[in-house]
C-alpha cells in the first residue's frame, strides 16, 4: 500500500496557512513520504486488516519481536505471535484481540493496560516481555474501518526497572527519576503515534478522493462518447460529470467563432452569453489561464462562476493548440485542490475538449450532408417530374429511395408522348442507391428521351438505339428498363400495350374485372452489356378498365423471402387494383407489399379509363 500524501487536510492552501502563521516564511514546505516516516518511527507499529491479519510492521516492529516482513506479512497476528505455552497464566492474547475487536467495532481508539505478553525467538525460546499497547482504527469515507493501526512500546525494560525499584529502596531517587523519564517517554510517544495517525487518515482521505474522482472522469468519458449534438454532450456532461466529480455545479463556457462573447451552458442546454473578455473565471479560463480557489474565504478571491459557491476551479478546453472554450466545476463548501485534484480536473477538461471537437466535427458533417442531400433531392425531382394525363388513360406514380440519409436512387419512371402520338411509359433501374446512381440515372433517362424522339420504332427498336447510345458515349453502367407504347388505332379507337424487357421485372397487367397477370415474355439483355443482341417486342389489346403496372424490383424483393413469393404477393396485391382510382393504387401496393426499402422503388400505374 502507499503512504505518500501531501501536507494536511488542504494540500497547498493549509501550507500557506502555516507560512503566514509563521510570519511570512517564504518557500514550499517540503512533502514527507509517509511510508518512510511510519519505517522510521522509533515507536513500534504494525498494520492490521478488521480480521487482525498484519499488512505492515514498522522497523522498530520488526526489531522488538525479532520478526521480519516476508515471514508475517499476510498471516494472522495471533499466529504469528501465539501465547507462552510454559505461562498457562497468560492472558496477554486474550486481552489484546478483545482490545482491537473494540477498537475496530466502536470505530474509536483504545489504549490497554500494560500487558505482559512473551515473543518467541528464532531459537524457539520465549522472551518474557511487556508492552503499553494501544489500538487506533482507520476509517474510509464512510465510517468503515478499513485497517488498524497496532502500537505497542516495549516497557520491558521500564517494568524491570520498576520492579527492582520498589525492592531495592536504596536506590531511591535515581529509579524514580528513571521510572520518570519512561513514562514521560511513553507520553511523548503517545501523542506522536495520534499524529502519525491523523497524517495517515489523511492520506487514506486524499487517495480516496482520487480515486472517487478517477472513476468519475471515467463513467463521464464513457457516457460523452454517445453525444452526437451539443444539447446530448451538455446534458450528459451535468448527468454524469458533476456526480462524479462531487461538484455542486458544473458548466461550461463555449467560444463563439468570430465574435466576443462566450456561450455558458449548463445540463438544461439553456445557454447564456457573457463577455470575452470579463474577470469571470470562465472568461478566464477560455483565454487559457486556469483559476484555482480552494477556500474563498481564506483566499478572497473573485466572483465565482455561480452563486452560492465556497470553491471552484475554472480550466481551459483545449483540442491541440486551439481554446474552444472552458469548464467550470464549483462546490458549496472549501474543496481540496492539491495537485492531484488538480491534475484530474485537467483530465476531465482535456476529455470534455475531445468530446466538444467530435461533437462539433459530427454538426458540421450534418449541416454538409443535409445541404448536399438537398441538392440530390432537387435534382432527382426535377428529373422525376409528374406524368402526363393524356386522353382516355390516367397514369400515377411513386418513388422510394433505399438509401434514407441520401434520399436519391438509380431507379427511375417517366412517361411522355412520342411523336407517333403513342402514350410512351418506362420504369428503369441503375445499378446502386446513391448519388453515382442518381446521377447515371438521370444520363440515361434524357437519353432515353432524346432517342424515343428520334427513332420512329417500337419499344425494341427504342432499347436497341438507346443501348448503342451508351455503349458509343462511354457511360459505364449497367441497368433495366421496361418500355412500354400505348397505341390507340386510328379507324377504331381499340387500344394496343406494346413493350419490350431488357432485363427488368414483368410488368403487371390487370384486367377490367380483377384477373392479373404477370406479361413473363423472355426478358431480352441488361442495358450495356450487348448492344448488337437483337431485341424483342411484344403486344396485347388493352380493354377499357384495364391496368398497367411497371415496377423496379425493389417493390418486390425482401430479405426474408424468395423473388417468387414476392410476385405472388403482387399479382394477390394487383387482383384488388382495379376498383381503386391510380393514386390510391400505387399507395395500396406499396402498403401491400411492404417493401424494406433495402433497395430504391420506383412504380407506375397505368389505367385505361371506362
Amino acid at each position: 500500500m502507499g503512504f505518500r500524501a501531501g501536507i494536511g487536510d488542504n494540500g497547498p492552501v493549509r501550507a500557506r496557512a502555516i507560512r503566514q502563521q509563521r510570519g511570512g516564511v517564504t518557500g514550499e514546505l517540503p512533502e514527507p513520504d509517509f511510508r518512510r516516516v511510519f519505517d522510521a518511527a522509533p515507536t513500534p507499529f504494525i498494520l492490521l486488516t478488521p480480521d487482525f491479519d498484519i499488512v505492515h510492521a514498522n522497523e522498530a516492529r520488526l526489531e522488538a519481536t525479532a520478526t521480519t516482513l516476508e515471514d508475517t506479512v499476510g498471516r494472522n497476528m495471533f499466529d504469528v505471535f501465539p501465547m507462552n505455552p510454559d505461562d498457562p497464566g497468560a492472558d496477554g492474547l486474550a486481552n489484546l484481540k478483545a482490545s482491537l475487536e473494540r477498537a475496530r467495532d466502536t470505530r474509536r481508539p483504545h489504549t490497554m493496560a500494560i500487558q505482559k505478553y512473551d515473543i518467541a525467538m528464532p531459537d524457539g525460546r520465549f522472551e518474557e516481555r511487556f508492552w503499553s499497547p494501544r489500538n487506533v482504527p482507520i476509517l474510509d469515507e464512510h465510517g468503515e474501518v478499513v485497517l488498524i493501526l497496532h502500537r505497542s512500546d516495549d516497557i520491558t525494560e521500564y517494568i524491570t526497572a520498576r520492579d527492582d525499584a520498589r525492592s531495592e529502596a536504596a536506590r531511591g531517587q535515581e529509579w524514580r527519576d528513571r521510572a520518570a523519564r519512561v513514562e514521560g517517554d511513553l507520553y511523548a510517544r503517545t501523542l506522536e503515534l495520534e499524529q502519525a495517525n491523523t497524517r495517515l487518515q489523511t492520506l487514506t482521505e486524499r487517495e480516496q478522493r482520487t480515486a472517487r474522482s478517477l472513476a468519475g472522469l471515467a463513467s463521464t468519458v464513457s457516457a460523452l462518447a454517445a453525444a452526437e449534438t451539443h444539447t446530448d454532450l451538455f446534458r450528459l456532461l451535468g448527468d454524469h460529470g458533476g456526480p462524479g466529480l462531487s461538484a455542486d455545479v458544473l458548466a461550461a463556457a463555449v467560444v463563439r467563432p468570430g465574435s466576443q462573447e462566450l456561450t455558458v451552458v449548463d445540463r438544461s442546454g439553456r445557454g447564456r452569453r457573457i463577455p470575452a473578455g470579463s474577470g469571470s473565471p470562465l472568461a478566464v479560463a477560455a483565454e487559457g489561464r486556469p483559476v484555482l480557489v480552494a477556500d474563498a474565504g481564506l483566499e478572497g478571491s473573485g466572483p465565482p462562476p455561480a452563486a452560492g459557491l465556497r470553491a471552484w476551479a475554472a480550466l481551459p478546453m483545449r483540442t491541440g493548440d486551439r481554446v474552444l472554450g472552458a469548464l467550470a466545476v464549483g462546490w458549496r463548501e472549501p474543496h481540496p485542490l492539491e495537485d492531484d485534484d488538480v491534475r484530474v480536473l485537467q483530465a476531465f477538461a482535456a476529455q470534455c475538449a475531445l468530446a466538444l471537437d467530435r461533437v462539433g466535427r459530427l454538426e458540421r458533417e450534418r449541416q454538409q450532408a443535409e445541404a448536399t442531400r438537398s441538392l440530390a433531392e432537387a435534382l432527382q425531382r426535377s428529373m422525376l417530374t409528374d406524368p402526363p394525363q393524356p386522353p382516355g388513360l390516367r397514369i400515377a406514380v411513386r418513388y422510394r429511395p433505399a438509401a434514407r440519409e441520401a434520399e436519391v436512387g438509380g431507379d427511375w419512371y417517366d412517361a411522355f408522348t412520342a411523336p407517333s402520338g403513342a402514350t410512351t411509359i418506362v420504369v428503369g433501374d441503375v445499378a446502386g442507391h446513391d448519388r453515382t446512381a442518381a446521377a447515371v440515372m438521370g444520363q440515361l433517362r434524357n437519353m432515353l428521351r432524346g432517342v424515343a424522339h428520334a427513332v420512329a420504332g417500337d419499344p425494341a427498336q427504342v432499347l436497341t438505339a438507346l443501348d448503342r447510345a451508351v455503349v458509343d458515349l462511354g457511360v459505364n453502367t449497367l441497368a433495366t428498363a421496361a418500355l412500354a407504347h400505348v397505341e390507340r388505332a386510328t379507324a377504331t379507337g381499340a387500344l394496343t400495350l406494346r413493350w419490350s424487357n431488357a432485363g427488368h421485372p414483368p410488368p403487371l397487367l390487370v384486367g377490367p374485372r380483377g384477373d392479373a397477370e404477370l406479361l413473363e415474355r423472355p426478358r431480352d439483355l441488361l442495358l450495356g452489356v450487348a448492344p448488337w443482341t437483337p431485341r424483342r417486342a411484344h403486344a396485347l389489346p388493352l380493354a377499357p378498365g384495364s391496368t398497367v403496372v411497371l415496377y423496379t424490383d425493389g417493390l418486390v424483393e425482401r430479405r426474408d423471402a424468395t423473388l417468387d413469393d414476392g410476385f405472388e404477393r403482387l399479382l394477390d396485391a394487383g387482383r384488388d387494383l382495379h376498383t381503386l382510382p391510380p393514386e390510391d393504387a400505387c399507395d395500396a401496393l406499396i402498403s401491400r407489399l411492404a417493401p424494406d426499402f433495402t433497395d430504391d422503388v420506383a412504380l407506375l400505374v397505368l389505367r385505361v379509363e371506362p
